[in-house]
């Protein structure tokens, strides 16, 4: 008797649960004002659960494949487009176009990075020239201070002649070590033989300037057919006040 007279009189201090609405806490409590704001309280923390709790399981439901993403949220990273294969046959198509010579190398780009492929004949150097030799000549190789006459054909990436001595008719001629060369081309003569016939690939770092004033318009290796011909010795001769090179 003495419970349910205390229930009766103080409803809202045995109550059990927490309503979320205020008018059923206002009637028959005591002390009411002091505890609405407990009350609200824990409404609204009633009210982010049950939001929290929709939230999670609608997350379970998207990531089962219950409901479809939106486009924005589906996106992953593409594939990367890169075929090698499919580049090499269509940079091969294009060389063949170009009537580039046999055993030519294939550049493959990637963004910034480009991949050389050829045969098993060419060798690499420690800086990055690659060479083949078709003839090796005979005779000693090229000094510095020597003259050195050549024949040369020079093309792009895509087997695209861009020069030529055997159209002009005459073979270049200069001296080593006078940087007079493309530091790429320079080196790949220099152990060269009098007689031999060579193919540089020279990479960008090696090659020669670029601008409008030369054949190349960007950073991109450069491919030559060497003929070394000769290799001449030079001396100065002075007469009078008049002072040349020559070579013989």
């Amino acid at each position: 008797m003495l419970l349910a007279s205390f229930r009766s009189n103080f409803p809202c201090a045995v109550q059990g649960t927490v309503f979320c609405q205020r008018k059923q806490l206002t009637h028959g409590c005591t002390n009411q004002k002091s505890k609405d704001y407990i009350v609200q309280d824990r409404c609204m923390l009633q009210h982010s659960e049950k939001a929290l709790r929709r939230t999670l399981f609608l997350s379970v439901l998207v990531s089962a494949g219950v409901f479809p993403t939106l486009s924005s949220y589906g996106k992953t990273k593409s594939k990367n487009p890169y075929d090698e294969k499919r580049l090499l046959q269509q940079n091969r198509r294009i060389q063949k176009e170009n009537n580039a010579p046999e055993d030519f190398p294939n550049f493959v780009r990637e963004g910034f990075q480009v991949k050389v492929v050829s045969s098993d004949n060419y060798i690499k150097s420690d800086s990055g020239l690659i060479y083949r030799d078709f003839v090796v000549g005979q005779g000693d190789c090229p000094k510095d201070g020597q003259q050195v006459t050549f024949h040369y054909i020079g093309y792009n990436e895509s087997g695209r002649r861009i020069d030529s001595t055997y159209l002009q008719g005459t073979p270049a001629k200069i001296r080593m070590g006078t940087k007079g060369l493309v530091p790429g081309f320079e080196e790949g003569i220099r152990d060269m033989r009098p007689g031999g016939k060579r193919r540089i690939i020279i990479p960008p770092e090696l090659g020669p300037p670029v601008g409008p004033s030369t054949f190349f318009s960007s950073k991109q290796f450069e491919v030559f057919d060497v003929e070394l011909l000769s290799v001449q010795n030079c001396e100065r001769r002075t007469i009078a006040f008049y002072s040349d090179v020559v070579c013989n």
